[in-house]
């Protein structure tokens, strides 16, 4: 135990790290997968904004990347990443790799959750003379919340799990720390510990991510 206590300030930056790389990722990424996801459902055939085109391109495009490995995607694009914030390495890059990677699988979740809005909703609400816009925003969104909080709590402990793979490319946090203090100095009661941290965190997040979805899902 001796080690932790020595290790401390570099364990609570670690934790300040990963919170940072998480809750900034789920921000920029939940908001890019919200708008490509909304686009899909309003682009398909016989919806608001019907265009075949665009929803085949946005398809296709999410197809594409939504399943590359996190570790393989990591390092593909870590020269788009040098080139947007100016290294590949450390918090920054991983902060826009995590986002744009979360977007693909981000916009897939909305998508399906928005087509669970029953066509009897939308159908009414446009013959009682809403415009598409008012149809999305104050029918359509509403409809899907509950299941909208559940797949970005989701999406969250998967966001979780790829900062500690960001780690390999000393993109901070709990991952990189329990590497280079844990495995590599042969320590498994840091890799132990933040283990547990990220358990911790996990569990509080799907705790609260419930509860907000069944306070929607009852109102």
């Amino acid at each position: 135990m001796d080690v932790l206590v020595d290790l401390g300030p570099q364990f609570l930056e670690a934790t300040l790290e990963t919170l940072w790389l998480v809750f900034a990722s789920l921000f920029f990424g939940g908001i890019g997968g919200l708008l490509v996801g909304l686009a899909l459902y309003v682009t398909r055939a016989g919806n608001l904004f019907a265009n075949r085109a665009v929803f085949g391109v946005l398809n296709v495009i999410v197809n594409i990347f939504r399943p590359i490995p996190f570790i393989i995607f990591l390092t593909a694009f870590q020269p788009l990443a040098r080139t947007v914030v100016g290294t590949g390495i450390g918090t920054e890059a991983a902060i826009f790799t995590l986002s744009l990677a979360s977007t693909f699988g981000i916009s897939r979740i909305v998508e399906q959750n928005l087509l669970t809005v029953s066509p009897g909703v939308i159908e009414a609400a446009r013959a009682a003379g809403a415009g598409p816009i008012r149809t999305i925003l104050t029918i359509v969104l509403p409809e899907a919340l509950g299941p909208l909080i559940l797949g970005y709590t989701f999406v969250f402990v998967a966001i979780v799990d790829m900062s500690a793979v960001a780690g390999s490319i000393n993109g901070g946090g709990l991952g990189a720390f329990a590497i280079q203090y844990g495995f590599r100095q042969f320590e498994p009661v840091v890799t132990w510990t933040a283990l547990a941290i990220v358990i911790v965190l996990v569990q509080l997040v799907q705790f609260l991510g419930n509860w907000l979805a069944r306070k929607v899902l009852r109102r």
